[in-house]
């Protein structure tokens, strides 16, 4: 008997709730409630957090979770630290679905750095315009390096205005294709691509764009995690609750 929670908020995880509804086996979804519209889903929705590690831990005990599948984004790296100590003390089997990373390939122009703080020390310079590809979590950083302008690909409207003097917001939901782009950043001359590793294909679209055009891309590496179980598609996430 199968009653399995997945933390979600990706491409990945509506997925897989999807597989598992139509494989009828009982599954919730918990989303962190960052996203205002988030899509129906065919299996119960829980948002919000659940009080930090042992919040977690006392859910997977309260509601006899018997599989714990971590579906969410690379960079949630705080749930996702949870999640391996919630299953640590209940003993509850879980399983890490991740994108693998992305790669950089023949033409592209990366620059590499850690982190959000090290993204925004990088942006020291002259204007540029820059295509911020990183959600509404960090806008406030980059007020640091108000002299660029900013274009904002965001799924909702924010709750107040980015404290960016010059920023144009395009409200969008992925997935992307590489066409549309590649006409975006030339219809707004963007001349610098600032993104997170976040991995699979949903967001990959910017980075061909970007390889097309021959723009840079700062690229936010992916923040190290403890060694967990992981797998990197559904079939092999489907294999592992089988299992």
């Amino acid at each position: 008997m199968h009653n399995i929670l997945v933390l979600g908020g990706t491409i990945e995880a509506t997925r897989l709730v999807a597989e598992l509804a139509s494989a009828g086996l009982t599954t919730t979804l918990s989303y962190a409630g960052r996203v205002e519209r988030p899509k129906p889903q065919p299996v119960p929705v829980r948002v919000g957090g659940f009080g930090g590690a042992e919040g977690l831990a006392s859910y997977l005990r309260a509601h006899a979770i018997t599989h714990l599948i971590d579906a969410t984004h690379p960079f949630a790296t705080q749930i996702s630290h949870n999640a391996l100590l919630a299953a640590q003390a209940t003993g509850t089997p879980l399983l890490a679905l991740t994108r693998p990373p992305w790669h950089p390939s023949l033409g592209d122009k990366w620059q590499h750095v850690p982190d959000i703080p090290a993204a925004v020390e990088a942006l020291t310079g002259p204007p540029r315009r820059i295509l911020l590809a990183l959600g509404r979590m960090h806008l406030a950083a980059f007020a640091h390096q108000p002299q660029h302008h900013y274009l904002l690909r965001l799924v909702d409207p924010p709750e107040a205005p980015p404290p960016l003097p010059d920023h144009h917001i395009i409200l969008d939901r992925g997935p992307f294709d590489a066409a549309s782009d590649e006409a975006l950043m030339r219809a707004h001359r963007i001349d610098l691509v600032v993104s997170k590793n976040a991995g699979g294909s949903g967001a990959q679209a910017k980075l061909i764009a970007a390889r097309s055009l021959g723009l840079p891309v700062l690229m936010i590496d992916r923040p190290a995690l403890p060694e967990r179980r992981e797998a990197h598609d559904l079939p092999t996430a489907i294999d592992w609750l089988r299992g």
